[in-house]
């Protein structure tokens, strides 16, 4: 797609609102904003919408259960989890209200599971039911646990066609999808539109446009803290730092014995390698947490260690698992915006409190529980952004 070319003099810009990012998130601010009324173009560097991050996920709907009170993770999911189901049912998107059993598999974890439940209270989760050892095997006979807390509003949902469904809303709302569109420089000049040079990646491969925006938000995820810094560059702004990190999952061969999802406690800011089920029924297992220098979505398991491990965590929960069931599947990649050992931090959305730049969102660190999150995300920058 050719734009016309930008120039500091201009002040009328080409477009109203450029979202830079086609992923889950993305999509949901690009719907929000079109809605309110934005002129709207999104511009995506890969070849089809949420191919990097949001194609790779585990899919779940969370309830809320584990956030800080307060912080916008606990209080964008929680909303979020409501529009979410509401937007599924409404738009014929694929989801199963499973529910998911969270487990203490010693009795020295029982503390903890007290603890995430008076957090998942403080987060408005009223619904989290407490189970014994026997209320477990009734609900799951082949799980292993001395006690375990029920969240019945946790879910799944089929991610690609949430994504079809909202770039369905966003050209309804006449915005735009461009794919094959990488941004490779971003400039803010002080009283005139943004400025926005990209190249294509398709078939006009290296092919360079220009064009203007009056909003820009940056919803890029692994790209985030690059296209930030570009905008920071001639200020005292530093977005945060991003630190890619991979989790492998494997699919179980054949039928799974369970009803629900099942997960372990949460540890150093990782859900654990928890069990999961499609919208279809078929189960898998992860992610697990390997910090990288470079993104990568190679599936490692040199001489089946990774496999080996796998096992020995799911059968604190899953005694029974045969090992030679689990399947390599794909591998995801998280945009944490924390290094390995430090606390995990709150979404990262940046405002001209932030940075400095009217008209200017840009979001951070979007990992888990960013899908139950998206359309409250959608909502809370539109908000940021009047017309």
């Amino acid at each position: 797609m050719n734009f016309p070319s930008a120039s500091r003099h201009v002040t009328t810009p080409d477009v109203e609102t450029v979202v830079i990012g086609a992923g889950v998130v993305g999509l949901a601010v690009a719907r929000a904003l079109a809605e309110q009324g934005h002129e709207v173009l999104v511009l995506e560097r890969h070849d089809g919408i949420g191919r990097e991050t949001s194609s790779r996920s585990s899919e779940v709907i969370h309830a809320g259960l584990y956030y800080p009170p307060n912080s916008l993770k606990a209080k964008l999911c929680v909303e979020g989890r409501r529009r979410l189901y509401e937007f599924a049912r409404e738009n014929g998107v694929p989801h199963a209200r499973y529910g998911k059993l969270l487990v203490a598999t010693a009795e020295d974890e029982r503390e903890r599971l007290d603890v995430i439940a008076g957090t998942a209270l403080a987060n408005g989760v009223s619904d989290i039911v407490r189970l014994s050892k026997a209320d477990v095997r009734a609900r799951e006979p082949e799980v292993s646990a001395v006690a375990a807390l029920f969240s019945p509003s946790t879910g799944v949902i089929d991610s690609h066609a949430l994504m079809v469904a909202l770039e369905g809303h966003i050209r309804g709302a006449l915005g735009s999808v461009v794919l094959n569109t990488e941004v490779e420089g971003l400039a803010a000049p002080e009283g005139a539109p943004f400025e926005i040079a990209t190249h294509s990646t398709g078939a006009q491969a290296g092919e360079r446009a220009k064009l203007t925006a009056r909003n820009l938000v940056i919803a890029a995820s692994l790209n985030a803290t690059r296209l930030g810094a570009m905008l920071g560059a001639s200020s005292r702004y530093q977005p945060p730092e991003t630190y890619p990190a991979r989790g492998h999952y494997y699919a179980l061969d054949g039928q799974a014995p369970f009803r629900h999802l099942v997960y372990p406690l949460p540890g150093d800011g990782w859900l654990g390698i928890h069990l999961t089920l499609d919208v279809a029924g078929r189960a898998r297992f992860g992610p697990d947490l390997e910090w990288q220098q470079q993104p990568s979505t190679h599936f490692d398991d040199e001489n089946g260690a990774r496999r080996a491990r796998f096992a020995c965590e799911i059968r604190r929960y899953w005694p029974g698992l045969e090992e030679e069931r689990l399947l390599p599947g794909y591998v995801g990649i998280r945009p944490k915006i924390y290094r390995q050992g430090e606390p995990a931090p709150d979404f990262a959305i940046h405002g001209i409190r932030e940075h400095g730049i009217p008209r200017l969102v840009a979001l951070y660190g979007i990992e888990s529980p960013g899908l139950t999150s998206s359309l409250a995300i959608g909502a809370y920058v539109a908000a940021m952004l009047p017309r």
